[in-house]
């Protein structure tokens, strides 16, 4: 679209008539209020229905720590792994011609297209006590489902499309130039790599890993199916929510709910200055 089309069209977008922009806008906050504003404030007015005291003591009880530092625990070792392969992946995707690279991207979205349920049971399929190899990891005391690895593992597998699917655009619009002439000038790989590649993609890296981050420590579907909801051993922070909630004690569920919304939040702000960074750097290149 050339600059005179793109101004004509915004000038008639200025000319509709004021109602009709006043009208659009209040059906987009409207909308905003009833599916996030209502009920994000509905978690905390739940939580702190009952005062101050019991949310404090909800969220200093032990089962709520160890869901806590169990969350923390996975998160810490999923999301550095997918970082890793989404930079391996999205390097090899953007900047190499190979066959098999088609397969490689459906593989990197199969968990979107895979229920978060169905990749639980097929650990459980996998190393389960009635599977074979199931049965050779109990006979050598190793425990795989109903224990972090099997957390890890899980969540592992929903969030790797993360990083990698934030970077392999970004990569491919900024095509190969810059690193094939770091080569002609004698950078080796690693050089080049960190001296021309990462800095180009820190913005949307980071965002990426913000993501992952995001949804590795709100994940239930996939870890609920894996976890043997063990109090304090296995119970993530939205496992131990379910749990909460399903024994009628409605202030420690919100309580507890309302870290994972502190983290959606923060997470927003993040994401929305890593936005603004990441299209200042655009506009710079």
């Amino acid at each position: 679209m050339s600059n005179a089309e793109s101004s004509s069209v915004k000038s008639t977008a200025v000319q509709e008539p004021w109602w009709m922009r006043v009208l659009l806008i209040a059906v987009g906050v409207g909308f905003l209020l009833v599916l996030i504003g209502l009920p994000l404030s509905a978690v905390f007015v739940e939580a702190l229905h009952k005062g101050i005291k019991p949310y404090w003591q909800s969220l200093l009880h032990p089962d709520a720590l160890a869901a806590v530092r169990l969350t923390l625990i996975v998160a810490a070792i999923a999301v550095p792994f997918n970082v890793l392969f989404g930079l391996a992946a999205s390097w090899a995707i953007a900047k190499f011609e190979f066959s098999g690279k088609q397969f490689l991207l459906t593989l990197i979205d199969l968990p979107f297209a895979v229920s978060p349920v169905i990749s639980g049971l097929v650990y459980i399929l996998l190393f389960g006590a009635h599977a074979a190899l199931g049965r050779w990891l109990v006979d050598n005391d190793i425990q795989i489902v109903f224990a972090v690895p099997g957390l890890v593992l899980a969540t592992i597998f929903i969030t790797f499309p993360f990083v990698a699917r934030e970077l392999i655009p970004l990569m491919q619009e900024q095509g190969t130039e810059e690193e094939e002439a770091a080569i002609l000038l004698g950078a080796n790989g690693w050089q080049t790599f960190r001296r021309v590649t990462l800095p180009n993609i820190k913005w949307g890296l980071l965002y990426g890993v913000l993501l992952c981050n995001a949804r590795a420590m709100g994940e239930f579907g996939a870890v609920s199916v894996v976890s043997g909801h063990i109090r304090g051993e296995t119970n993530t922070l939205p496992l131990h929510v379910e749990i909460l909630y399903n024994e009628y004690n409605f202030v420690a569920a919100f309580a507890v709910a309302s870290l994972l919304t502190i983290l959606a939040l923060i997470t927003l702000l993040l994401k929305s200055f890593m936005e603004m960074k990441f299209a200042t750097g655009k506009k710079r290149h």
